[in-house]
């Protein structure tokens, strides 16, 4: 990824962030990222390997076994609060970094910015309600009571999509159960990574409760999540590198929260509201691009109805401004990356071979320089079709027709994912029917692409392991400690058991 460009402005340069200081990489590596809509690099990153790893790792167990393990759950409820308060201050800053580096709206990166300040301060308010239990038992001479304790050291590895909400889910909670973090940016979107953990020192968190590697490829990934020194992994990304991902924290007993792939289904019943429906699905797959996990890449309409429905939704896929994220008319900007750009052009190329009808789209965009596709749409689809199979991560709706209610669970339920889900009916006996059979972690109503921080998000299946937001995302950094105490003060007999 490193570029040979004279003649050009001086880039950023971004170090890793490792015990609260800038550092660059011990070989002295580095690499630049890619404004997907120019094309041009965009900054200078620092390109960790496995040494400088272990000085994060070993940076954030200092932490945890010295200062911060020293505050209590109010004083870290309190370190949320403030870090939400600077966020909100910097938004703007933060959301032009995220644009910069993944090409997503400037005016959706923004509100989404703003909207993380919720998140910490939803688990500011919960960081002093852990609290353990006394265990009535048979044992007469026994108080036993438990407590709950930080898992430890975490991993953090975030993907480019949207680079701070999803480190928000791990760290927010991770930080007020009293964990200390190792974050891994993907390398095309590490400003903003590096960026908060800035401002958590700002906030007053001390050095080493977050760190921020920051390398190109996978070498940097790998060596945090089979380190020995970490006690748990978080991870968002593909269902291909999440499996990896789990077999490394497996190999030594870590735990982990996984959150990847989708091929989320709208339901559409010919009762629904149309235009609620068609713009319903709008938002869920060419929203950001069709470039998020929850994305509704599967349209699955009642057949009688399925060509009003599909008219509509081409019309207004047609009518779709592509061009700078930062302005504010656009409606979709580039994809965020040129692997990706590849993987959904090769997905048009696949359609067109197996015979399935580009109902609209099913190209680039050249004229506009960037890693531009036209918003697609596709219609007649056999059953293997890769469209209908695989994670795309693209601005590309799969249309498929049911006739009755038991057919339509049967297509939405036939995959490995299930990570989201939507039901399209003015019925809400079977809304709610429907949605209860839905092999999905989230299932919307007559809506799509809606969160907050005290709902938990997470998958079945190829989807992914736990949940995050939700007050029991908190649990996932937390372990259970029983403690037993002998109140009698007698000798007990050796060989006995209680």
């Amino acid at each position: 990824m490193t570029q040979d460009v004279q003649n050009r402005p001086t880039l950023p340069v971004l170090d890793l962030y490792i015990d609260g200081k800038s550092i660059p990489s011990a070989t002295g590596r580095t690499y630049e990222t890619i404004d997907p809509f120019t094309r041009q690099a965009a900054s200078v990153v620092a390109d960790a390997d496995s040494t400088d790893v272990d000085q994060a790792v070993s940076a954030a167990r200092s932490a945890l076994d010295g200062p911060w393990s020293n505050l209590t759950a109010p004083a870290r409820g309190q370190l949320l609060t403030r870090l939400a308060r600077l966020i909100e201050r910097d938004a703007d800053q933060l959301a032009a970094l995220e644009t910069r580096e993944n090409g997503k709206l400037l005016r959706e990166m923004t509100g989404q910015v703003h909207a993380l300040a919720g998140w910490y301060d939803y688990f500011a308010g919960l960081a002093d309600k852990v609290q353990g239990e006394v265990i009535p038992t048979d044992k007469r001479n026994f108080l036993v009571y438990t407590q709950k304790v930080p898992v430890g050291v975490v991993a953090a590895i975030t993907p480019w999509n949207s680079p701070l909400l999803l480190l928000t889910w791990k760290l927010a909670p991770a930080l007020a159960a009293g964990c200390t973090v190792v974050v891994k940016p993907s390398d095309y979107t590490p400003s903003s990574a590096v960026a908060l953990a800035k401002l958590a020192a700002e906030a007053g968190y001390p050095p080493g409760v977050i760190n921020v590697v920051t390398g190109w490829g996978p070498e940097t990934g790998k060596a945090l999540a089979s380190h020995p020194g970490v006690d748990k992994v978080a991870f968002t990304g593909s269902t291909l590198v999440g499996r990896a991902v789990a077999h490394a924290a497996a190999d030594r007993f870590a735990r982990v929260t996984l959150e990847l792939g989708g091929k989320s289904a709208q339901v559409v019943f010919g009762d629904s509201d149309l235009d609620a429906a068609a713009n319903g699905v709008i938002a869920g797959i060419f929203a950001a691009a069709g470039q998020t996990c929850m994305a509704g890449s599967r349209l699955l309409v009642q057949r009688d109805f399925a060509d009003r429905l599909v008219d509509k939704i081409v019309v207004r896929a047609e009518q779709i401004k592509l061009g700078d994220p930062r302005a504010h008319d656009t409606e979709m900007g580039p994809l965020a990356n040129q692997q990706q750009y590849e993987k959904v052009l090769s997905h048009f190329a696949s359609a067109r071979a197996e015979g399935v009808t580009i109902a609209t789209g099913g190209v680039a965009d050249t004229d506009l320089g960037g890693y531009f596709v036209r918003p697609t749409v596709l219609t007649d689809l056999p059953p293997t079709a890769r469209a209908l199979t695989e994670e795309i991560f693209g601005p590309v709706l799969s249309v498929v027709c049911f006739d009755t209610e038991d057919e339509a669970l049967e297509l939405a339920n036939r995959t490995e994912f299930g990570l989201a889900a939507s039901v399209w009916t003015k019925d809400v006996h079977r809304g709610h029917r429907v949605a209860g059979r839905l092999r999905a972690g989230t299932v919307w109503i007559n809506a799509y692409r809606t969160i907050a921080p005290q709902v938990p998000f997470g998958g079945f299946g190829a989807s992914g392991v736990g949940r995050e937001s939700g007050i029991r995302a908190i649990d996932s950094y937390l372990e259970d400690k029983a403690i037993w105490v002998e109140l009698s003060g007698q000798t007990r007999d050796p060989f006995t058991l209680g």
